[in-house]
């Protein structure tokens, strides 16, 4: 499953994210209320097997620990997205007999604690549209996808741009107008996903 080797890739950033906040230890007095960025899983449209990720970020700093953001986000699967680590987790044998694109965009806020870190939480509506295995429109569909984010903001070049590792759970408490054959293969498995690592990047203005 593509997911899984973005993590991979996700993972090996986040040591170098370390690399750079050890060269970044001296404060400065720069300031930017504004942001836009993206996901590191943009990379998975690499892949032979791309999921045609595509995440844009615009958030403000309404105070120096409470930022709100918007999140453009959409991109395609074809498993469920409760599959845990596991035996199950990129079986090819549990993917769904078709796809699903999904596009919304979602509300996120977020709390900084100490220093760089932080908690943050998303509200995402997403439009669904179902596809069959031949790539032929099945019908729409709606789910509310949830996450929970617990990171760390680590500024590079004077505060001009940021890395924010991190590691998410997700919940999508409500989907509407599942076709049956996606739905059998959804009830096998839970609503949320657990220990889900992240890295996001951005430019300050």
């Amino acid at each position: 499953m593509i997911r899984k080797v973005v993590q991979t890739v996700i993972l090996g950033f986040l040591s170098v994210g370390t690399l750079f906040s050890q060269q970044n230890t001296k404060t400065t007095d720069t300031y930017y209320r504004c942001f836009a960025g993206s996901s590191a899983f943009l990379l998975g449209n690499l892949s032979s097997n791309s999921p045609s990720f595509y995440q844009l970020n615009f958030g403000y700093r309404i105070t120096s620990k409470d930022v709100v953001s918007l999140e453009a986000i959409t991109w395609k699967f074809d498993a469920p997205l409760g599959i845990p680590y596991g035996p199950s987790y990129g079986d090819e044998s549990e993917n769904y007999p078709g796809s699903i694109r999904e596009y919304g965009i979602g509300v996120v806020y977020q709390r900084f604690l100490w220093k760089g870190l932080y908690t943050s939480l998303q509200a995402l509506p997403l439009k669904r549209v179902y596809f069959d295995e031949n790539d032929k429109k099945i019908q729409n569909g709606f789910q509310l996808f949830s996450t929970f984010r617990i990171g760390y903001h680590i500024p590079l070049y004077k505060n001009r741009f940021f890395i924010e590792p991190s590691i998410a759970g997700t919940f999508w408490p409500i989907s509407t107008n599942v076709p049956q054959a996606f739905a059998d293969k959804d009830e096998k498995w839970n609503k949320y996903f657990l220990f889900e690592p992240g890295l996001h990047f951005g430019v300050n203005f």
